[in-house]
């Protein structure tokens, strides 16, 4: 199957692909989205926010890398948070990655989700490599409510987070220098 790349440079779910396939495609599509909206923002920009709220370009890549940590290493395959999370006080701060992004360039907002990115893009390989698909249940904790979600519960969450963070990077970079689109 041949994949098609759009104008920004984000790969298109397939038409024709089967669960997994066209899954993956859609969250592949929607990393893009983020990727293309803060591609070029400088330090001023990623710390630009819109009306009362706090949300920023920086905010939103720095809690989707801990998203992209928090459900394939942590909750998927039991591991310890990525050594980038460890010395966080998540009791003082549950916020924190929001919070502490205006402390970090640019560059080092975008490698750190870049880097969570490609680690998920491995976990969710080794974890189909196990042979169980998308019915592979999480090995990490349970939830408050006992339940042990499935890697196909986990990437429809992925795509559901991503989605709704897409439309918030459209506003806030359109606030950041007047960029639209899609």
């Amino acid at each position: 199957m041949t994949t098609v790349v759009d104008e920004q440079g984000r790969p298109e779910p397939p038409d024709q692909g089967d669960e997994l396939a066209t899954t993956i495609g859609y969250l592949e599509f929607l990393r893009a989205t983020l990727a293309w909206k803060c591609a070029g923002v400088d330090a001023d920009g990623m710390r630009t926010g819109i009306g009362t709220s706090t949300m920023t370009l920086g905010g939103l890549l720095k809690h989707l890398a801990w998203v992209e940590d928090y459900w394939f290493s942590y909750r998927l395959h039991g591991n310890q948070p990525d050594e980038r999370w460890a010395d966080v006080d998540w009791a003082e701060d549950p916020d924190w990655e929001w919070n502490s992004a205006a402390d970090d360039s640019p560059d080092e907002l975008r490698a750190r989700w870049s880097d969570a990115v490609e680690r998920s893009r491995e976990l969710v390989a080794d974890a189909l490599a196990g042979g169980e698909g998308l019915d592979q249940l999480a090995v990490g904790f349970p939830d408050d409510a006992d339940r042990v979600p499935s890697l196909r519960w986990i990437l429809q969450h992925m795509n559901e987070e991503y989605a709704r963070h897409a439309g918030h990077a459209d506003l806030l970079r359109e606030a950041v220098d007047g960029s639209t689109g899609e």
